[in-house]
């Protein structure tokens, strides 16, 4: 979400008479640096935000969208990065991988341009969205050309713009990624006709909740920051560091915490150093829809919490417990209050991920999934 937020932003202060083009990732075959979704904004002065790759080929995409400018017309370029072709973008790479490249012109005056819909999902709070971007058309279509890119809301939205028996597929395949979470191409053909489309699920940024008011919220909510992520902090307003409130999109006192959206794409850390706080605070989170719950301290400090709460008859279930990560964070040796950061916001980004944290040299399977 960082770089469709850079994006948007750049994009909002586009100068009269500059043309742009929006680079898009829409399909990785086997090992890539960026994976689908990655995008790139150019424009025809040269400059531009975000993109595909870890440099090797931006070069060229500012080429690609220039020439997607000049013409008016969305292209698809393949940068195959598995061939040893010396007049193949991207050789010598080492990437092992092919990338499928959708270079869109940008129409500023049209309000369903690419970057438009982007804004749309951006400006909708804490929604997962989904966009269907059309990458190829083969055949007679009425109503779609590559390059669009449609909100998905619901299956009537495709009854406009499909056959019933074609929005249906596309319907299905639609929830088959939803329910995975994942992002993915897809192909639909007839007898005469072919599409191939790019689903790509768009979850909100991630949401997490920092209780308590010590000095070591403000190395963590720096850090965040930098992620990008949605920082709220709930604690003593009076002892928070000054320097918090650059870094946090929210601070309310203890009694404000069921003012705060906590939904499942949020993580709250309880860090008060406060043992009675902290039980006190479990128990109110617990009551949440926070997917993680991360407490800090030795693992007999939250046993003992537990064991508290049981013996007063409210005891965790086997659910809850699942939500709770105590102690909180990966094991890299955290010392500093900054080590020590870092090692609870990458053990947040595990869970949400799904990941278990560990080195990736002992992973015996690809870092991501391959198509």
């Amino acid at each position: 979400m960082k770089e469709i937020k850079a994006i948007i932003k750049a994009y909002e202060a586009i100068e009269p008479g500059i043309h742009a083009a929006l680079a898009t990732v829409v399909r990785v075959e086997g090992s890539s640096y960026r994976r689908t979704g990655a995008r790139m904004l150019v424009l025809d002065n040269g400059s531009w935000t975000g993109g595909i790759s870890g440099g090797c080929l931006e070069g060229d995409a500012l080429k690609r969208a220039r020439l997607a400018i000049n013409s008016s017309r969305p292209t698809l370029i393949t940068y195959d990065t598995t061939e040893d072709d010396p007049h193949q973008i991207g050789v010598g790479l080492g990437c092992n991988g092919i990338i499928d490249v959708l270079f869109t012109p940008l129409d500023l005056n049209d309000a369903n341009n690419p970057v438009e819909t982007l804004k749309s999902c951006t400006a909708n709070g804490r929604d997962t969205h989904t966009l269907i971007t059309i990458t190829n058309v083969e055949g007679k279509w009425n109503h779609i050309q590559r390059g669009d890119v449609i909100r998905y809301t619901g299956p009537d939205n495709l009854s406009k713009l499909f056959s019933d028996d074609l929005a249906r597929e596309i319907n299905d395949r639609i929830h088959l990624q939803m329910s995975e979470a994942k992002s993915a191409p897809a192909q639909f053909k007839s007898a005469d006709r072919r599409l191939e489309l790019f689903i790509e699920i768009l979850p909100p940024e991630i949401h997490i909740v920092l209780m308590g008011h010590q000095y070591d919220i403000y190395p963590m909510s720096r850090l965040l920051k930098e992620l990008d992520w949605r920082v709220s902090v709930c604690g003593d307003v009076m002892k928070i560091n000054p320097l918090v409130l650059a870094h946090t999109d929210v601070i309310v006192a203890p009694a404000g915490l069921s003012d705060l959206t906590i939904d499942e794409h949020t993580a709250v850390v309880l860090m008060s150093h406060d043992y009675k706080t902290d039980k006190k605070n479990l128990s109110r989170v617990l009551a949440t829809s926070a997917s993680f719950i991360g407490m800090l301290g030795p693992r007999v400090r939250s046993e003992r919490i537990w064991r508290e709460l049981e013996e007063e008859g409210s005891a965790i279930s086997q659910a809850d417990m699942d939500r709770i990560h105590a102690p909180v964070g990966l094991d890299i040796g955290a010392v500093t209050p900054e080590e020590i950061a870092l090692s609870m916001a990458a053990g947040v980004k595990a869970a949400f991920a799904k990941r278990n944290g560990a080195f990736l040299k002992f992973r015996d399977t690809p870092i991501h999934p391959r198509t």
